[in-house]
């Protein structure tokens, strides 16, 4: 029982409570066959409709919404307070793409200058799009996805992490429930090879995936090799930058918000913090410090708790060896770098300093709930820590300036940049980064532009149409 790919697995005990059967390769195709089948039928139905259906999608949502934040709690230990958060951002994506749809699949026309007719460019489905969806927000991550491109009018096959099966499996039910047709929405409890077949398949045209990097390189790969658009999101080290006119009890609280929310585990969580100048330096580590000790750590269900299990006991043991490695090498625990000596896959709310880049904390990805805090003698300093990094999600700066703040977010290499504000996300501000972190935008409009084909369409006015006589 406990061998099954897809299974949940509470965190909080360590106990397998479900297992869910692997789709078996007849089963993969024939939801691809019905998602080819459907495209048709799914393109030629009116906006309006899908309109409708998005708009069912996110009171459902609404509705359901304490029941979806307990089952991932259980999956994969988000807090209480955090999971119902993500249900209701999953719901507003949806209701955001489709107040929006219209006027981002408007037309667009074409200067033609002195020329006869007239042109435009119109946005239109691509076909069958695989989505492969990370563990760490069940909801949200899917939303993004798949709100925009079932409005487009593509057909999807989803692919869930397998520590999610409950949440997949709801996700469909809520579809389906809307009003989403057989074959335009499939979840599939697929293998790994079976996703690389689907990607191969000539009927798929796409792939979107959020997770590791070794993953990304392998569909990417994959889908290159196979001349396949794809969209990757593969996480991020992300700076926060303090500068010494900054507003330090605001930089500390945004500070803790933006790195300790769904326990750590969040892509463009900030989890490098480089504070300008002795002074400052000083002071944030201190409040800072001061501020991750007094979170609470326990049972996800508790409304109190800010801070729950990591999604499993590797994720655990992972971080801990980072947190290891820096120490043994010279950097100082400010506050936790334990794990404590009860059941669940907990790591303590750590803050460390003096890493240097011997250290696996200064080039690698930390998923969890761990603060690395650097000292820069100036913004050009600040600048050169926040860029030496593969990764290139987001980043944020904190300042008294809002132009000084500028300044220093110009030179950052970041898809996003936060000024004076924690990290996040919202249905209304495109996501997505450079470098290793990946590439493609998702929410906002800009999701209703990746797995669209843009044509263009040219119309010969009266003079050409004159001369062809």
């Amino acid at each position: 029982m406990s061998d099954a790919i897809y299974k949940v697995t509470n965190p909080l005990t360590g106990e397998v409570e479900e297992t869910f059967p692997t789709a078996s390769d007849e089963q993969v195709k024939a939801a691809l066959e019905a998602a080819y089948e459907a495209r048709a039928s799914w393109r030629a139905t009116p906006l309006e409709e899908k309109v409708a259906v998005m708009n069912r999608v996110a009171d459902l949502y609404d509705a359901r919404q304490d029941e979806l934040a307990r089952i991932i709690g259980v999956e994969m230990g988000k807090p209480s307070s955090h999971a119902t958060g993500e249900v209701w951002l999953a719901g507003d994506i949806h209701r955001f793409n489709a107040k929006h749809a219209a006027e981002a699949l408007a037309d667009v026309e074409l200067d033609l200058g002195e020329r006869d007719g007239r042109a435009f460019m119109r946005k239109e489905p691509i076909g069958v799009i695989v989505g492969v969806m990370p563990w760490n927000y069940p909801y949200y991550q899917v939303a993004r996805f798949a709100a925009p491109n079932l409005l487009l009018g593509n057909t999807i096959l989803l692919k869930h992490a397998p520590q999610c099966p409950r949440s997949a499996a709801v996700i469909e039910e809520i579809y389906r429930e809307a009003g989403v047709p057989e074959g335009v929405y499939t979840n599939l409890y697929a293998t790994n090879e079976q996703i690389a077949s689907l990607i191969e398949d000539p009927r798929v045209q796409g792939v979107s995936l959020t997770g590791s990097e070794r993953a990304g390189s392998a569909v990417g790969e994959n889908a290159g090799r196979n001349l396949k658009k794809a969209v990757l999101e593969l996480g991020g080290s992300d700076p926060f930058i303090v500068l010494p006119d900054a507003d330090l009890e605001k930089a500390v609280a945004d500070g803790v918000s933006g790195r300790f929310e769904n326990s750590g585990q969040a892509c463009n969580a900030a989890k490098r913090f480089i504070v300008v100048g002795d002074e400052a330096y000083d002071s944030f580590v201190s409040r800072f410090s001061e501020a991750v000790e007094a979170l609470v750590m326990g049972d996800p269900a508790d409304e109190k708790t800010d801070v729950g299990p990591l999604v499993n006991e590797d994720a655990a043991q992972g971080i801990q060896s980072q947190i290891d490695d820096a120490v043994q090498a010279g950097a100082r625990v400010i506050t936790g770098g334990t794990r404590p000596d009860h059941a669940g896959s907990f790591v303590t709310p750590t803050v460390l300093t003096d890493v240097t880049p011997e250290m696996r904390a200064w080039s690698e990805e930390i998923f969890g709930p761990v603060a690395v805090v650097y000292k820069a003698k100036d913004e050009a300093d600040a600048v050169r820590i926040a860029n030496d990094t593969l990764f290139g999600l987001g980043a944020s700066v904190h300042s008294g300036s809002v132009d000084a703040a500028m300044r220093v977010a110009d030179q950052l290499e970041s898809g996003m940049v936060s000024i004076n504000e924690p990290p996040g996300s919202s249905s209304e501000l495109p996501f997505g980064g450079v470098k290793r972190s990946g590439f493609g935008r998702e929410l906002g409009t800009y999701g209703f532009e990746e797995f669209s084909n843009h044509r263009m369409i040219r119309i010969a006015g009266d003079k050409a149409a004159a001369s062809s006589e």
